[in-house]
């Protein structure tokens, strides 16, 4: 197996770099304190081609594949997981959904919007009464002569107050429950479409995330989404290649925990010495290392299966479940060698801890993914 890099990654991967570096790293903790969404540095980034990341260059897209998406979202992960999750919810979700199972009219339609960074994109599933049971949600879409419907609530809308295209899921046949759900465009301004609650949260405080109110909102036939009824099911498979753009994210913030961990272990004094001389702090660094080089593997690995064209789900949960496990460890230890001073602002770990245990949350729970896993390890008679 090769894992080196090519020119081109290694290129892509030195530039995000230094974008982050001079861009995002002097202004990340002032975003998460005002809980400010970062849409100078979103343009900026979509003028560097990332908001089209895994798009072909007809639509408006740079047409990389998923182990330079994960170098990008590591990369920015390090510095600021705000920026990281929009990004990656922008391309992985909403606007995948769109490449991957929209018509060729909604492709030319929508995605050179979203992949020149004229329009974010957002994804709606999670409800007030279900998430980790998607299929036990409430919202409907009802057909209406040539026009379809939609009511009902959506929560945790991530870019939910920004979006300029959403991609909802709503019932369309509730006896069916999950094979009853269909996917729906809805563009920002059409009547009947509001923003609800916007969320303030433990972290990720420079990401929007807001309440989407659907109160007989009607669009047009045209935009459902995919096959009718099959929303639920496509949006499994947009899950898993989600998968390994949030196990990047978490690399990234894992990276940075140990990163800002060693700096300060060098530099902080106690007892006539730097802290990095005792035997504990060594442990800590050696285990953080070592954690968060298994979970690049685990990442790679995954993207390599799907650049590769190959069946990857088990392989996406193992990423995501050990990446999102490593970066709550990294940013655990990370304060503890910081001490007193990992538990103020003053220094990002404070930040990074926080942001951390979002990674075990969004996109399917580590719970879920052990089920995904014992599923695919098992078959579904187990499971």
């Amino acid at each position: 197996m090769d894992f080196d890099l090519s020119e081109e990654q290694q290129a892509v991967q030195t530039m995000v770099r230094e974008f982050a570096e001079r861009e995002i790293a002097p202004v990340a903790a002032e975003l998460d304190e005002q809980e400010q969404f970062p849409a100078e540095i979103i343009r900026e980034l979509s003028e560097l081609g990332l908001m089209g990341i895994l798009f072909p260059k007809a639509y408006g897209g740079t047409a990389m594949d998923y182990i330079t998406y994960a170098l990008i979202l590591e990369e920015l992960g390090r510095y600021d997981a705000s920026v990281a999750l929009t990004v990656e919810s922008h391309n992985s979700l909403c606007s995948n959904h769109i490449y991957l199972f929209g018509s060729e009219a909604q492709r030319r339609q929508h995605l050179p919007r979203l992949t020149g960074g004229q329009a974010l994109g957002a994804w709606a599933m999670t409800e007030p009464g279900s998430g980790s049971d998607a299929a036990g949600m409430q919202a409907t879409a009802t057909r209406d002569g040539d026009q379809w419907v939609l009511n009902g609530t959506k929560n945790f809308v991530t870019q939910g107050s920004v979006a300029g295209i959403y991609v909802i899921m709503a019932l369309t046949n509730r006896a069916a429950r999950e094979r009853g759900i269909s996917a729906f465009i809805v563009e920002q301004g059409t009547p009947g479409l509001r923003v609800g609650r916007k969320e303030h949260k433990m972290g990720f405080r420079a990401s929007d995330t807001a309440q989407i109110i659907l109160e007989g909102a009607r669009i047009p036939e045209a935009n459902l989404l995919g096959e009718l009824n099959h929303g639920f099911i496509d949006a499994l498979t947009i899950l898993d290649a989600g998968r390994i753009g949030m196990a990047a994210l978490s690399v990234g913030i894992a990276r940075g925990c140990l990163e800002e961990g060693l700096k300060y272990a060098k530099g902080r004094q106690a007892f006539g010495q730097p802290i990095a001389d005792f035997q504990a702090i060594q442990w800590k660094i050696a285990d953080m290392a070592t954690e968060i080089d298994a979970a690049r593997l685990l990442l790679w690995q995954a993207a390599s299966l799907k650049d590769a064209g190959q069946p990857f789900t088990k392989e996406a949960s193992y990423a995501k479940l050990f990446s999102a496990e490593t970066a709550m460890k990294a940013a655990t230890e990370a304060v503890q060698i910081h001490g007193g001073y990992g538990y103020i602002k003053e220094f990002p770990v404070e930040r990074y801890f926080r942001d951390a245990k979002f990674c075990a949350i969004g996109e399917g729970t580590s719970e879920i993914q052990r089920l995904i896993i014992a599923r695919e390890l098992l078959g579904r008679a187990y499971v």
